[in-house]
């Protein structure tokens, strides 16, 4: 019994030894797997870490440049200037008598421009806005060189008061009196003056009305009436011949274009006028391209026929 009981226990301890073996097996598999899981996933590409985004860095916006200023025209001496070359198509080769007067508009602002405009050698009539700065001496200066003076009465202009206009001018809105009493100081401004012509007034020589009250005055003191003609309705010529005046109107603008050779086909123009009427007026400005023209074309136009004169000579 005792050998039968023995031989049983061998038989239960050999089976639970043999349980251990697959257990371990087992174990084995499952770490043989998951091993072979993690070499699976070492060989799959690992995407590259980024880099921590760097701080943007903002570039400098490019400012626009500011508006540039217009250029201030500069008041040169055409004896300082460079001589400009005649333009072929400038001046025809018209010979023939005839008369032409030349009104300097706008001067008083340096007397520079009346050396340089004295230099050209020829009759020139000054009409100076009472005004600007040096308008009196520019007027003792002319009238010592024996030159013609005018008072350059502003006027009112069309648009105004956006188009500005000089605080001395007249306004239709004004009183009779007033405009009257601002004209008769034009006059202390702007001594030895002869004559005046409308300083802008698009607006102001249409009213046939304020124009008698401004012509009363000239003709108190006198003088004669040149009709800018700044609007194709102006009647102060017209209101002036029915007051019994000494009046003249401006036949041609010569620096529209402010081109040496663009003036000298205005001069050319207004010297056909001249020969074909027997007289004619021009008006132009103190611009350093105007008296370089002036300079140039002038002794021309005298040298074929053109006797340049003083503006009284041909208000009639």
């Amino acid at each position: 019994m005792a050998k039968k009981g023995r031989a049983v226990n061998r038989r239960k301890s050999s089976s639970g030894g043999g349980r251990r073996p697959l257990v371990a097996l087992l174990v084995v598999a499952v770490l043989i797997g998951l091993a072979l899981m993690l070499l699976e996933r070492c060989k799959k590409p690992v995407p590259p870490v980024s880099p921590p985004p760097k701080p943007a860095v903002t570039a400098p916006k490019h400012l626009p440049l500011p508006e540039r200023p217009a250029p201030v025209q500069q008041k040169i001496s055409t004896s300082q200037a460079p001589a400009p070359k005649p333009h072929p198509a400038a001046l025809p080769k018209a010979q023939g008598p005839g008369r032409l007067a030349i009104i300097i508009d706008d001067m008083g602002t340096s007397l520079q421009e009346l050396k340089t405009l004295q230099s050209i050698g020829q009759p020139l009539t000054y009409s100076v806005i009472p005004s600007l700065a040096h308008a009196k001496d520019v007027a003792e200066g002319a009238h010592a060189a024996g030159a013609q003076v005018m008072v350059h009465m502003p006027m009112e202009p069309e648009g105004y008061p956006k188009q500005k206009m000089e605080s001395v001018g007249v306004l239709l809105s004004m009183g009779d009196e007033e405009v009257a009493g601002r004209v008769r100081g034009y006059f202390r401004t702007v001594p030895h003056a002869v004559g005046a012509n409308n300083h802008m007034g698009s607006r102001f020589t249409q009213d046939a009305g304020k124009m008698r009250v401004v012509l009363q005055v000239l003709k108190e003191k006198g003088v004669f009436f040149v009709d800018s003609k700044t609007s194709p309705a102006s009647v102060g010529y017209r209101e002036a011949k029915a007051m019994g005046m000494k009046c003249a109107a401006r036949q041609v603008f010569l620096d529209n274009v402010q081109d040496e050779a663009a003036i000298g086909k205005q001069l050319a123009q207004a010297a056909a006028i001249a020969r074909k009427k027997g007289a004619a007026i021009a008006i132009c400005h103190p611009h350093p391209a105007t008296m370089r023209a002036l300079k140039l074309y002038m002794p021309e136009l005298a040298r074929s026929g053109i006797t340049f004169v003083h503006a009284s000579e041909l208000a009639s």
